[in-house]
């Protein structure tokens, strides 16, 4: 069965297509120290959804804040390029010509303000807009893409006087997850190709929304951004936080208190779970831009999904965080170049990594 939505409506749901609390310290437990096992690493954090997270919805960058609050908590030096208006479905475009402008946000979302005070960088957040003279609220945006290629070429250093690229590049958290064909669309996971391209780590978050896919609990973005932590600090650990290929990291929807699943090593599903659809206004020329939505009991056609591995098949029927490789290369056939590391980090995440 198949239902189309006005895209207006449903502009979340292809958007991509944890509910860990911050403890606080017991006063005799004041004295002990903090964890930091992301010291010293510095780290990059962009997205599809903007840096605005202003919407009721949770659909304009809430998740970069959970991510960049979690990351700084565990000691890395996180800055923000993100762009500066939702760019979801954006995948891996660029801008080929004009102005860039990454122009710093004073006035962080409430509650997100001092997160990351005592980073070296402070936490800073650019966004990055279309043109010169300065951001305004309907500037055009930049790309995700853009913006990460921006930051590792030049961007980082002016703006925060960093040297060589940031240890890690970091993508999300998206608003809805980025499984399946969706995947080809997704910015969040362009954005983090962009990275591995450029010869630096990267990982894409993303994670579910309610059962509508139309709102995105602050709980979800928590439980993920908590999760995401600890799993870059097992992979530091390791040495495992490699440029042979990026991360995609989807976390399933836990905001009515249902414990996530342990870490799958996945595929990128072969089905489809919304599509694009397109239908004519009358007989003339203009087409209407909707949503697909598969539900699960097509036997036929692009969204029947045909691996047993696949990254939608666990997230959405198992409730399963799932991981799946993802590159560059688009080249069918073409070997596999860092077997060994492919290898170490699928171990890693079946057997080693944290549980939600």
């Amino acid at each position: 069965m198949r239902r189309t939505l006005a895209l207006t409506t449903a502009a979340a749901v292809l958007a991509g297509l944890g509910a860990t609390a911050y403890a606080t310290t017991p006063a005799a437990d004041r004295t002990k120290p903090v964890p930091r096992p992301l010291a010293g690493l510095r780290i990059l954090l962009s997205n599809d959804d903007s840096m605005r997270a202003a919407k009721a919805s949770n659909s304009d960058g809430l998740g970069l804040y959970e991510l960049r609050r979690a990351m700084c908590a565990a000691g890395a030096d996180v800055v923000v390029m993100a762009p500066w208006q939702v760019q979801s479905g954006k995948g891996t475009a660029v801008t080929n010509g004009g102005v860039l402008t990454a122009q710093r946000r004073t006035a962080l979302p409430a509650g997100y303000e001092n997160d990351c005070a005592g980073a070296p960088s402070g936490g800073a957040v650019f966004g990055v807009c279309l043109g010169e003279g300065g951001c305004a609220p309907d500037s055009p945006s930049a790309t995700p893409a853009d913006t990460v290629k921006l930051a590792l070429r030049g961007g980082l250093t002016a703006k925060v006087g960093w040297r060589g690229a940031p240890d890690l590049v970091l993508t999300g958290i998206n608003s809805g997850p980025n499984i399946a064909a969706s995947v080809n669309d997704s910015g969040t996971v362009g954005a983090a190709v962009a990275a591995v391209d450029q010869d630096v780590p990267a990982i894409a978050f993303s994670s579910s929304g309610d059962e509508s896919q139309l709102y995105f609990p602050r709980e979800n973005y928590r439980a993920h951004a908590g999760f995401g932590a600890r799993f870059v600090a097992g992979l530091k650990e390791r040495g495992l936080l490699t440029s042979a290929f990026a991360l995609k990291v989807d976390y399933p929807d836990v905001s009515a208190g249902q414990r996530a699943g342990a870490p799958v090593w996945t595929r990128v599903g072969d089905g489809a779970v919304v599509y694009h659809a397109y239908e004519q206004r009358g007989s003339g020329d203009a087409f209407d831009i909707t949503l697909g939505l598969c539900e699960g009991d097509e036997s036929e056609g692009e969204c029947v999904e045909n691996r047993a591995d696949a990254d939608s098949t666990w997230l959405l029927g198992e409730g399963h965080v799932t991981v799946a490789p993802i590159t560059w290369d688009r080249t069918y056939g073409t070997p596999v170049d860092a077997r060994r590391e492919l290898k170490a980090v699928q171990r890693y995440v079946e057997r080693e990594a944290p549980r939600p």
